[in-house]
């Protein structure tokens, strides 16, 4: 589920009182030494839902005495909103398996989650799992608020009958600089293969850059943030020649610029689309598809290429009054056991240091086999940036998006320069 760039935490937060069971009652800190019975929320993904159910009734068989209970989390216009307004009442539940790494910066200012380094062994705990990746979710602070988890590194599926149809090699497509793109779609589009060579959402709230700007600039940049030491870099080199693709694609109707009701990939509508390995069992028994990295301005090698790793994270809240049972089952459910099952059951990377190496054999299956380039293109993915105010930064990013690139209503680099400038007092204001 994605999510909405407005928090309505006021409105939300009556919901939640009343419908919402929870570790810890009003706003106090619960407890770091505590142990009991906790609550903890999962995704509405049936898939996960699943796994965790299985992770909570092997937890509580060997620990009577601290029992876990599963819910999803509750419904509201995103996430993001439920939770800040949980934290705001006082009704978050000790753990949150859907924590989105955009939305930490604010629910540490609302002062809701505990920084998980100081549980014992937590600062290991992290980077070992996680390896490098794990600074790109360390706070300004210095402290995680956020066990990194689960990935979804953003690659480009492509249509094998389509791509053949427009007289482009299905086995091994032209696709891994702009011009291969620009070139491959303009056979597509006027071959009639299909109507439009690929159809991301030009939706205007804050997380639709993630997936058109975000990936493309973090692979022409060499896997760097939108924000280096501090410093906005939506005005820079890399992220002005993604810029640039995109408008090109707008501007000669490779890319619609409305939004699209289904699902334009598997409808045959777009002959490519930018995805996570969750497509795989979408599109996997319907579409005759391959998978390639995001373009690079100058077609960087596979193995070279980063991208976007629109991951979920789990977080603990300070209102959680058993902490201690709380971090003990967050560390059970990130075992290298529980994350073959998230792997095998929902398809989505654990956040591990070489997940492709650990789970080798799996990948050499036959179910596992789809999966493989995702788990490669796992060791290379970029964050958004850990940075206060976030959401509002990516929205500013956004908007000028939306009328510069995908309508062409100003010039790109005037409206990117001035982005940059928003963003970079978005970073600097008290």
């Amino acid at each position: 589920m994605r999510t909405s760039a407005r928090w309505g935490a006021v409105a939300a937060a009556v919901l939640l009182t009343a419908t919402t069971a929870a570790c810890g009652g009003g706003q106090s800190p619960g407890n770091p030494q505590g142990r009991g019975p906790i609550t903890v929320w999962l995704s509405n993904n049936e898939q996960e839902v699943a796994w965790g159910e299985a992770e909570v009734e092997a937890w509580n068989a060997a620990n009577p005495d601290q029992q876990v209970t599963a819910q999803q989390i509750p419904a509201g216009k995103s996430s993001e909103e439920v939770i800040g307004a949980a934290i705001a009442a006082g009704t978050t539940p000790c753990l949150i398996y859907n924590t989105s790494p955009a939305a930490v910066p604010q629910f540490v200012k609302q002062g809701g989650l505990v920084p998980l380094d100081t549980m014992p062994g937590g600062e290991d705990y992290i980077t070992q799992r996680t390896g490098e990746a794990a600074e790109q979710y360390r706070s300004p602070d210095g402290h995680f608020y956020q066990l990194p988890w689960k990935s979804n590194p953003v690659m480009v599926i492509y249509n094998k009958e389509i791509f053949a149809e427009a007289g482009l090699d299905p086995d091994d497509p032209p696709l891994s600089t702009y011009a291969d793109v620009l070139a491959a779609s303009e056979e597509i589009v006027s071959s009639g293969a299909a109507p439009s060579a690929i159809w991301p959402s030009p939706a205007s709230q804050f997380f639709q850059s993630w997936f058109d700007l975000y990936p493309l600039y973090a692979a022409a940049s060499g896997g760097q943030q939108l924000v280096v030491d501090g410093t906005a870099q939506v005005d820079s080199a890399p992220a002005l020649e993604a810029a640039d693709f995109w408008r090109q694609m707008y501007a000669k109707k490779l890319s619609p610029q409305e939004a699209y009701t289904g699902d334009a990939f598997a409808d045959g509508k777009a002959a490519m689309a930018m995805v996570g390995p969750w497509a795989v069992a979408v599109y996997g028994k319907d579409v005759d598809w391959g998978v390639v990295p995001v373009p690079t301005p100058n077609g960087e090698p596979a193995d070279q290429v980063h991208t976007f790793s629109d991951a979920k994270n789990v977080s603990l809240p300070v209102a959680c009054q058993n902490q201690a049972t709380a971090w003990d089952f967050l560390q059970f459910s990130t075992s290298a056991d529980a994350d073959r099952a998230l792997l095998t059951e929902t398809g989505q990377m654990p956040m591990r240091a070489d997940v492709a190496q650990t789970y080798a054999d799996w990948f050499a299956s036959e179910d596992g086999k789809p999966y493989a380039p995702f788990a490669a293109q796992a060791a290379r993915t970029v964050e958004v940036p850990n940075v206060k105010n976030s959401v509002e930064i990516w929205q500013d990013v956004r908007n000028a998006w939306t009328g510069s690139v995908i309508f062409g209503e100003e010039p790109v680099a005037s409206a990117m320069r001035d982005a940059n400038g928003e963003v970079q007092h978005l970073l600097e204001v008290p």
